[in-house]
Formats: structure tokens, sequence, C-alpha cells
């Protein structure tokens, strides 16, 4: 008598290794990695089927504490390795673990072809504006005039928003998250593994030694309300502790108003549109900071697009298909050749 297999879900503990977590006490890291262990318990994702990928920097300490198989790689090289992991095993669900300065700085080549070509990848992209395993150099993220040990005078350059890097490089899907609600990086974790395509996830997160409280008002407790813009496809733009204050389109700018002012009623504020195939108003919502606008959080675009995973695949699929050679051999043979004796 056959009997049937019930396959249960792990708990989230269960998806951690047997290491010491070695970050420092406080840093934000820690919420990332029960975020991560709790999406895959919920999806029910096999430890097998799972694979964390990381480079250089605290961030990319990830696999080590994760039971699934993964690589640390070098410094900016996370995206290669990544992709080669995919293409070679496309049924296992890819992370990349990865810092501002990791991704965005020496590794900012291979960020910006990955979101190009659109592989099946989750990146989870730390964000506290800093190089924290070197001990607080500025990053390509760190704000303008951010007096560091690489900078005492103060920073001189822009920074990165890697929302718009991400939009301008054709990302198919970006979100944005902060490292203190669990509940909200669990619901993107798992849009972001269930999208068909590179997702990038941008995640506010806090180095309580050298840029403590970075993102501090917009993850305040007293402050966050007011600075947060929690995004859902199809629901109105509506932020504060009363949802009185929203986000409306007046003429090319996006502005803040308030219900129930100057007639303002909830048809005049913007429905959020995250699989709009045009990228305009989601680089508008990218670009949205404090001390004007709440920060855009949530998933900002997830459109759908051909993967360069599944492209290749169905390449080389038809070549074999239609190829007229059946094996190496036969190429070899083929055409001009001569033998020695």
């Amino acid at each position: 008598m056959e009997t049937e297999t019930i396959q249960c879900a792990l708990k989230p503990k269960e998806y951690g290794s047997d290491q010491e977590v070695k970050w420092c006490p406080g840093c934000g890291d820690y919420g990332v990695l029960s975020a991560v262990q709790k999406t895959l318990s919920e999806l029910n994702i096999p430890k097998e089927d799972a694979t964390f990928i990381s480079g250089i920097g605290c961030s990319s300490r990830f696999p080590y504490y994760m039971g699934c198989y993964g690589f640390h790689t070098i410094h900016g090289r996370a995206a290669g390795i990544a992709t080669g992991t995919k293409i070679a095993n496309p049924n296992l669900s890819v992370w990349m673990a990865s810092g501002d300065g990791d991704s965005l700085a020496i590794g900012g080549n291979h960020f910006i072809h990955a979101v190009r070509r659109n592989i099946d990848i989750n990146l989870l992209l730390f964000n506290n504006e800093i190089y924290g395993l070197t001990k607080g150099q500025y990053s390509p993220t760190s704000e303008k005039g951010k007096v560091t040990k690489s900078s005492p005078h103060g920073t001189v350059e822009e920074p990165f928003n890697p929302g718009e890097l991400a939009l301008g490089a054709n990302s198919q899907f970006f979100a944005r998250v902060v490292d203190t609600d669990v509940k909200m990086m669990v619901e993107v974790f798992k849009q972001a593994e269930q999208h068909k395509g590179f997702a990038v996830v941008e995640i506010l997160q806090n180095c309580v030694i050298f840029n403590d409280k970075t993102h501090g008002i917009i993850t305040g407790k007293e402050t966050k309300a007011d600075h947060q813009l929690f995004l859902r496809h199809g629901e109105p733009m509506l932020f504060g502790a009363e949802k009185n204050k929203g986000i409306r389109l007046n003429g090319l700018r996006l502005e803040v108003v308030t219900l129930g002012e100057n007639g303002i009623t909830e048809a005049d504020i913007l429905v959020h549109d995250a699989e709009n195939k045009d990228k305009t108003l989601q680089y508008m919502l990218t670009q949205l900071k404090h001390p004007d606008f709440p920060v855009a959080l949530g998933v900002i675009r997830g459109a759908t697009a051909v993967t360069y995973d599944d492209a290749l695949h169905a390449q080389r699929d038809d070549e074999m298909a239609n190829s007229k050679f059946a094996s190496l051999d036969d190429l070899f043979l083929s055409g001009n050749t001569f033998k020695v004796e």
C-alpha cells in the first residue's frame, strides 16, 4: 500500500547554520537574517533548493549563517558567481547578500549588467551608507558632506540612489525596506522570490558602530509614520499615523497633500502601479526623500520581462533540437579534415 508523503515546512530557525553569528550587537543585519529565514519557511523552500552568495563586507557573512548551499566570494563579484549558479541549476532559489560598497563601488559594473540581463536572482542590497567591515570609510551612498575616516573634511561627491541606478539599468523589480520591520521585510522578500527575474531589494540598514541612526528619521518610533510611504500595487499612496496624508501628481511633479484640506479627497491620491511597463512614475518614487517627502518603501517596480537564464536555455534547446551534429565528434570531423598516419 502506497503512503502519501507530506512535506512539512521547516521552522525559520531550522534554516540557520551551526555557526555563531558574529555581527556587532544591535546591527541591523540580525533582523534581515531573521526575515530571510522566516521567508524561506513561509514559502516552504527546502534548504537544499536555496543558495546564498555574497561578496565582501559585513552583510557578506550571510552565507555562513544559513544552513543552505552558499559561496562567500570576492569583493564586488557575487553577481558573476550567482549568475553562473543560476544558469547551471535553474531550479535553485538564488540569493545575493551584498552591501552598498560591495555592489555599487567595486561591483558596480557587475550590478548594472546583472540588472540589465534580468537574471532570476534575488539581491539583498544592505545600505548603511558606510563601509563597515573596513572601519568607517565613506561609500557610494554616503550623504554629501559626510565626515568619515576617508573624508575628514566631508565628502564632495553626490551619492548614488540605488533605486535610480537600478531603474536606469532597466530593473524589472525594485523594492525598498527597513531593517527594523521584520514583517515588512518578509512581505517584500516573498514577492522578490516569487518574481521571475532579477529582484533588487534595497535594505535601509543601520551600522551601530560607524554610521548609527543614518536612517533614524525613517525608522524612529516617533517619526516613522510621517516618513514611511509603504506601497502596495493597486492601493492609494497614503501615509501618516492616521493615513490622512497622501501623494498626488501635480503637473509633472509629485507633492504631499492632506485629506480634507483644500477639498482633497482620496480620489486625488495616486494609486500605485508597480506593474506598469512605463518606469516614469516608479522612477519618481525612488527619488522621494526627507525632509519634503516620505521615503517610498515596498515594491516600487514589479514588472515582467523575459529572463536571461530562460532565454539562454531556450537558445540552447533550440540549437540541440535543430543541430545537424549529434555529438562533438561529428562537429570535429566535419568540413575539411585530414588524418595524420
